[in-house]
């Protein structure tokens, strides 16, 4: 037998083998289950939903802004039953003349920033619904509501120093409610942390207290926290 012939029966050996390995490997990539689900790491920017909002202020030159906010401000006075000054309606109804002279349809823009100021609260209130049941990781600064055994159970969780305290809320789509049993130690008013867990997307209202009284705070979304750590760049 020579030597050539010999070979053969190896080099299909070699076949089978690799053959085999692969589907072994096909087999094992499609029954083994994931090892958990994808962590999506958010900035605060990422919880507002997008809105278009046409800006219909955006042919306005700046000094033609100025008299249409001159002649609002003015409406708004005369509309509460005050009286403005001589010196004021004068200054209407120079800001009045000028746009008129430059075909600006006052009442209609006056109408629009109505719209548009409307428009914005709710792009203040609108939450992605397709965050709703992804595990996210996100920072933020902790105002506690409820404790257990000295540790914090139930905190808001808001982008800034100072939020719903020294500065008004926050927009609800800016809040977040966090939930964490096993509990962590909280020093103080706006202690720093990474936040990780399952989030929903429902709105609520949450009782926040204060020194000297309590608030009702409006949140858009709550996170079922399995980590929380001090947060660090």
């Amino acid at each position: 037998m020579s030597g050539s012939e010999l070979s053969k029966p190896n080099t299909n050996v070699k076949q089978v083998i690799y053959h085999t390995t692969i589907s072994l490997l096909t087999i094992v990539l499609f029954i083994v289950p994931a090892t958990g689900d994808q962590i999506h790491e958010l900035r605060w920017s990422d919880l507002i939903k997008e809105i278009t909002l046409e800006d219909p202020f955006k042919i306005l030159e700046p000094d033609q802004l100025s008299d249409l906010a001159i002649i609002a401000r003015l409406r708004q006075l005369q509309a509460k039953g005050d009286q403005p000054s001589e010196g004021a309606i004068k200054e209407m109804e120079e800001s009045t003349r000028r746009l008129e002279e430059a075909n600006i349809d006052i009442d209609g823009l006056l109408a629009k920033r109505t719209e548009t100021t409307e428009l914005r609260k709710q792009q203040g209130a609108a939450v992605r619904e397709d965050l709703d049941g992804q595990q996210v990781r996100m920072p933020g600064y902790a105002l506690p509501l409820e404790f257990t055994d000295a540790k914090v159970t139930q905190f808001l969780l808001v982008p800034w120093v100072g939020a719903c305290i020294h500065t008004p809320p926050p927009p609800p789509n800016q809040i977040v409610f966090v939930t964490f049993d096993e509990g962590v130690e909280i020093k103080g008013l706006f202690s720093p942390f990474w936040i990780t867990g399952e989030m929903s997307v429902q709105s609520a209202t949450k009782n926040l207290f204060f020194v000297d009284g309590s608030a009702d705070i409006n949140v858009g979304y709550t996170i079922n926290a399995n980590q929380v750590q001090p947060y660090k760049k």
